[in-house]
């Protein structure tokens, strides 16, 4: 797929691109959408493309409609699906092409076209794998109502918090991927409906792919077909069904393409340590471990006032140590690469070993004062909590990030 130079007597090989518009019931929308993208397309496109339209189960014209227009127009084509579903049409729709690069835009085309050559080329010179088109970047601009606009913000930044994730719009209507890459994540994608976006950019960033965002202009059509309310409820739905499958390991996609490690192009290049060495883990791993453990003694101060020394500290506990965990694999231990699920299954026996310390010194307290203050509970759960973080440190850096080779996902 990368671009080469035509030498004398052969021809030049150029990307083939198949931009798809999943509809249902759209036979007023879309021949205004096709005449526009077509002619776009035409004029300003580089690349060899194909329209496919994907009818996802219509009962108005627009079955009539698509098949009048591909009559007249080589480059369109139409596939008719007797099940209802966005995700479902995608998923058809991408999985039949025999192109190099699917796309996928809505028919009411919201999103600028301007953003399209931008969102196709780095995965025609293979710099990433997935593109998407987002109006949360730096430099989109978007003219929606408040409470679209609420709702958005709202949901990916619940996307954001439950996963992690680094995307910044799960769910604008303009996505591309190459097609060799994506083929493997649909069999995995469950949802076929409008979680299905979501979804694949999940199992995309959890496989280790790069997923490229390109701020666009984006124009809303208040004629939708989304039922905000319903849609809501099953996205939530979907995102926990994520996360369980993430902790079972059945996320994880074994025979996608894998991306090379990153190496220098200069020969003579001098690397540097993308570790930093022990003095930058222990500066990283101080400082989470400091804000770690104010915030234990915050959490249980709180539980404290409803539950037993016991059951405070362990859900205390329970709550800074996931992210503890999380920030030391993201910015303490940066050479490693091995598998997510094992760290935080050792993080977990790391975890038991923490709560017995500090659950230890609670009982000693009680066994020497029966009625002690609550200052003095929180000021014996600080000094366990600082003896267990110097300890967690040892453990992490000598037993779970220790093995730096293993590249399993």
């Amino acid at each position: 797929m990368t671009p080469r130079v035509e030498r004398p007597g052969e021809r030049a090989r150029t990307a083939t691109v198949d931009i798809v518009v999943p509809v249902f019931n759209e036979e007023k929308a879309l021949p205004g959408c096709l005449r526009v993208l077509h002619d776009y397309l035409s004029a300003h496109f580089p690349f060899d493309w194909t329209i496919t339209v994907a009818d996802n189960a219509s009962t108005d014209g627009t079955l009539t409609v698509a098949r009048r227009i591909a009559g007249a127009a080589p480059r369109v084509r139409v596939l008719r699906l007797e099940e209802k579903g966005r995700g479902l049409a995608l998923r058809t729709a991408w999985g039949f092409s025999d192109a190099d690069v699917v796309v996928y835009m809505d028919v009411d085309l919201s999103t600028g076209l301007d953003a399209l050559l931008p969102l196709v080329a780095p995965l025609v010179n293979g710099h990433s794998d997935l593109a998407i088109g987002s109006r949360l970047a730096a430099g989109s601009r978007t003219v929606r109502g408040p409470r679209r606009e609420l709702i958005s913000r709202g949901y990916n930044a619940l996307v954001r918090l439950a996963h992690g994730a680094r995307f910044s719009d799960a769910q604008c209507g303009f996505k591309a991927a190459r097609a060799e890459v994506i083929r493997p994540l649909l069999e995995r994608v469950a949802d076929n409906s409008w979680f299905f976006d979501t979804e694949l950019l999940l199992l995309a960033e959890h496989n280790g792919l790069r997923v490229h965002e390109v701020p666009v202009d984006w124009v809303e059509d208040t004629d939708s077909r989304v039922r905000i309310a319903r849609t809501a409820w099953e996205d939530v739905r979907g995102l926990l069904r994520v996360a369980r499958a993430k902790a079972r390991g059945t996320a994880t996609v074994d025979d996608l393409p894998q991306r090379p490690d990153p190496a220098p192009t200069h020969p003579d290049a001098v690397l540097g340590r993308r570790d930093g060495g022990l003095l930058w883990q222990l500066v990283s791993f101080g400082l989470i471990g400091a804000l770690s453990t104010v915030a234990t003694a915050a959490l249980y101060a709180l539980f404290r006032g409803w539950l037993d020394p016991l059951a405070a500290n362990l859900f205390a506990l329970t709550l800074t140590t996931i992210l503890n965990t999380e920030a030391n694999r993201r910015f303490t231990f940066l050479g490693w690469t091995g598998s997510k699920r094992k760290v935080h299954l050792q993080g977990l026996l790391v975890f038991a070993l923490y709560y017995a310390l500090t659950s230890g010194a609670l009982l000693a307290l009680h066994a020497a004062e029966p009625e002690p203050s609550r200052w003095l509970e929180v000021a014996v759960l600080l000094g366990s909590s600082v003896l267990g973080t110097a300890a967690r440190f040892v453990v992490l850096r000598g037993w779970v990030f220790k093995n730096r080779k293993d590249n399993s996902a």
